[in-house]
């Protein structure tokens, strides 16, 4: 027996440039379990109209958060995450892939089926189920696996917000914050997804508002409002959109706010670009005085530890 673990995330651009951000927006739009809509309304306005523009657009806020020593943040944080629990676990083979970029979960695969593992957890580094993340990770998956010779016997981890270890790493980095300073507020801002989706059966709002339900229970003397962020498009979206939120909170008497996205376990363009420059931007404006974001889990040794124990348990 030969056990692998693999650590998949979403993907990122090679470089936070239109060059590079086109074929990448391209995958990724193009993806159904992200765009639901048929390919011959959807196809023509995504080669048309909005891979001429978003890609120069997308760019320009990628080199706010691009690092001049790692570059990607969540390329370099899911790789120190994969890196540091291969530490932890010599015995087993420890990758990362991406659903959008290099290295594909596919050619990933390979690599695993090269070195002869026999037993594979993957671990979609989502906390919470989506058809538009996790199930699009299955897809690849399962594609990968559809005519092949031999299949290991699969684990897949498809979610672990009801984990207890999990949601105490999100607690404790609260309190940490919340014991340094004084705040009104904490908001725990989720990647939205259309209501549509979750009309077709998608358990993701579910799932995060029993995320915030626990959280909730495990720090009762704080505030907490639970939104959502990241709208594309002119679909109706989860809500209260975190943006909007923000904008009011001043006025209502909030002007010192914590914010934290348990929906993310590595920093990336949501996290570093669209809370911590633009929301802060908007929360400023409006009259706030004291704005801080919490990090994502990130490389974090207790974060890692608890892959590790997640890639071993029987059951969630």
């Amino acid at each position: 027996m030969k056990k692998g673990i693999l650590l998949i995330n979403l993907g990122t651009p090679k470089s936070p440039t239109a060059k590079h951000l086109r074929p990448y927006l391209r995958r990724f739009l193009g993806d159904k379990r992200v765009i639901a809509t048929p390919d011959v309304i959807w196809k023509p306005v995504l080669e048309l109209m909005i891979l001429p523009r978003r890609p120069k657009f997308s760019a320009q806020m990628y080199k706010k958060i691009w690092s001049a020593e790692y570059g990607s943040p969540l390329a370099y944080y899911t790789k120190r995450q994969a890196e540091l629990l291969q530490a932890l676990v010599p015995d087993t083979v420890v990758k990362y892939a991406f659903s959008y970029s290099e290295p594909d979960i596919s050619q990933v695969l390979a690599e695993f089926e090269a070195q002869k593992v026999t037993d594979l957890c993957i671990i979609a580094l989502y906390p919470q189920y989506s058809t538009t993340t996790v199930g699009s990770v299955s897809d690849d998956v399962m594609r990968f696996y559809h005519k092949r010779t031999y299949v290991p016997n699969i684990k897949f981890v498809t979610s672990f917000y009801e984990s207890e270890a999990y949601l105490k790493l999100l607690t404790d980095k609260i309190k940490e914050y919340w014991s340094k300073k004084v705040y009104d507020k904490l908001i725990i801002s989720y990647h939205g997804i259309p209501e549509s989706y979750v009309k077709k059966g998608d358990p993701y709002q579910a799932q995060c508002e029993e995320t915030t339900a626990k959280l909730q229970a495990m720090l009762p003397d704080i505030e907490i409002l639970h939104t959502y962020q990241s709208k594309f498009g002119p679909a109706k979206w989860l809500e209260p959109a975190t943006d909007e939120t923000i904008k009011h909170l001043p006025k209502q008497g909030c002007k010192k706010l914590l914010v934290i996205s348990p929906s993310f376990v590595a920093d990336c363009l949501e996290t570093l670009y669209e809370l911590e420059l633009e929301n802060r931007t908007y929360f400023e404006q409006a009259g706030g005085e004291v704005y801080d974001v919490v990090p994502c889990l990130n490389d974090d040794p207790e974060f890692v530890a608890f892959l590790k124990d997640l890639s071993k348990e029987d059951s969630k």
